[in-house]
């Protein structure tokens, strides 16, 4: 299921950089969430298996199943919207998982992925909007006005933003040490540039609903674009510094506009 990856140059200098005790392995098969036969499979390559547990009070009643599980003390590995890498510090050491998904992406980009997993890894930031909630995702939940998994998604964008505003610092920094990560990034963010800037239209005629519309422009904070409202308010040190209560209140501004 596992087989360690070889790093290219530029990946293997962030990895020494950010996360150096980190394991990056190829998966033999794609998946949102391991089976829980494989993520223990994990023990076999890793020290130590820690999995993550949340009291159940911080979600809602009709929260999904899978993050009920999440939450639970049952082994987790890989969430909807980890995207092609996906990261985990519920072993020892922490480890990159990279999806058979990638196959047949540029090579510049999916050194970016990698590179962008490293530096999240090393940031030691929650590995999942539970941690980055916590308690107040129940507010959340009150505040967004979608059905369950509509909220999982507009939370999952959310802290996606919030560890952007964080790593995109890093990666600016790149154009000097690691020009081809730099570049990679930057063509990144220019391919998300027009789809962007088009978010509120799309949403006026229905062409993108919400949750779909705040997974983008939250990805593209990242990649520094500019957004256009209500996501601009995103764009902020004031969400940097404030996180979840920021978020929050956001969500409560935010969807009291669009019911008005």
């Amino acid at each position: 299921m596992f087989e360690a990856r070889e790093l290219s140059g530029p990946v293997t200098a962030i990895q020494e950089e950010h996360a150096p005790d980190a394991q990056v392995y190829d998966c033999d098969r794609d998946f949102e969430t391991l089976p829980p036969a494989q993520a223990e499979d994990l023990g076999l390559v890793v020290d130590a298996l820690e999995p993550a547990s949340y009291p159940a009070d911080w979600l809602p009643a009709d929260a999904p199943q899978l993050l009920a599980r999440y939450a639970s003390s049952d082994l987790t590995i890989g969430m909807p919207g980890d995207g092609s890498v996906a990261w985990t510090r519920q072993t020892e050491p922490p480890v990159v998982l990279v999806k058979p998904r990638v196959e047949g992406s540029p090579e510049p980009f999916v050194d970016f992925l990698l590179a962008e997993a490293l530096v999240e890894v090393g940031l030691e930031v929650p590995e999942h909007f539970l941690g980055f909630f916590e308690d107040s995702y129940l507010d959340l939940d009150r505040a967004v006005a979608l059905d369950s998994n509509g909220t999982y998604q507009v939370a999952a964008a959310l802290y996606d933003g919030w560890v952007g505003l964080q790593t995109r610092e890093v990666f600016a920094d790149w154009h000097g040490d690691h020009p081809e990560l730099a570049d990679a990034w930057q063509d990144a963010g220019t391919r998300l540039e027009d789809r962007v800037s088009g978010l509120p239209r799309a949403v006026a005629r229905g062409e993108t609903d919400f949750a779909d519309a705040t997974e983008l422009a939250c990805a593209a904070i990242k990649h520094a674009i500019e957004l256009p409202a209500p996501f601009a308010a995103l764009d902020t040190e004031a969400y940097r510094d404030h996180g979840p209560d920021y978020a929050v209140r956001w969500a409560e501004k935010t969807f009291e506009s669009l019911t008005d």
